[in-house]
């Protein structure tokens, strides 16, 4: 598809505890791990989301284009509705919660079938899990810290959304020049909205702490990392261990 990206970081995961599949639609492009292979239910799922987002697009055009957040009516379907919430918490256009949104949609109609289950929508993670987990952090092939450190997720804190935004990796939109600007809350929509928010912040190294102090009056995100050159903020209720990678 245009503008596809390899996403040789899947390859990282060393858990043999969980099936992991791939799910490709358009531009969803999902890699799922759960207790059993559940690939015709995402596809349903996805395709169901999809077309109520598309549909609802095809009503609201702005919908798609918009830079800062829209009222979202009450005709629009449940995505449409997180997806507007999530922009107007963080202050950016609808569509930036998108792949966030759709792994949260994706994930949570997964969890009766599946008692732990990972959805990863281009570096946008909706997590349910029953044991400690370990999310490897990348920031760009020449980053001093991909590979290096990864974010601890304990079963207590899940469901959880972990989104990233990054204006030197990948080809989401983004008005910065962040390496990694990664959100994590209870929403992986608002997230995705907040990590695009924090993103767009930072032109330099030296513009980290006013991401930091954005991410902090932001409501329902319970914390951030960013990282520009050799530089990293964390703020929140985030645990960071080493790799070795």
């Amino acid at each position: 598809m245009p503008g596809y990206e390899p996403r040789f970081y899947r390859d990282w995961s060393h858990d043999k505890d969980l099936i992991s599949f791939a799910v490709t639609v358009k531009e969803s492009d999902l890699y799922v791990r759960a207790t059993r292979n559940l690939s015709r239910k995402v596809l349903k799922v996805l395709l169901k989301h999809r077309a109520s987002l598309e549909d609802y697009i095809r009503r609201q055009p702005a919908f798609l284009t918009s830079l800062k957040p829209l009222t979202v009516g009450p005709d629009a379907p449940l995505i449409a509705k997180a997806m507007g919430a999530a922009a107007e918490k963080a202050g950016v256009g609808p569509m930036a919660a998108v792949a966030g949104a759709i792994a949260e949609c994706v994930g949570k109609e997964l969890l009766p079938f599946s008692r732990e289950v990972i959805v990863e929508n281009g570096g946008d993670i909706f997590l349910k899990t029953q044991k400690t987990r370990s999310i490897g952090i990348y920031a760009g092939e020449s980053s001093p810290f991909t590979a290096k450190l990864a974010v601890r997720v304990e079963p207590k804190d899940t469901p959880l959304g972990i989104c990233t935004s990054a204006g030197t990796v990948g080809h989401s939109l983004s008005l910065g020049k962040c390496d990694a600007a990664i959100v994590l809350s209870p929403s992986a929509a608002l997230a995705d909205a907040a990590a695009t928010a924090v993103g767009n912040l930072i032109q330099s190294a030296d513009d980290v702490p006013r991401g930091i102090d954005f991410a902090k009056g932001v409501v329902g995100i319970k914390g951030v990392i960013i990282i520009k050159d050799d530089r990293i903020g964390v703020w929140g209720d985030i645990r960071l261990v080493e790799t070795g990678g």
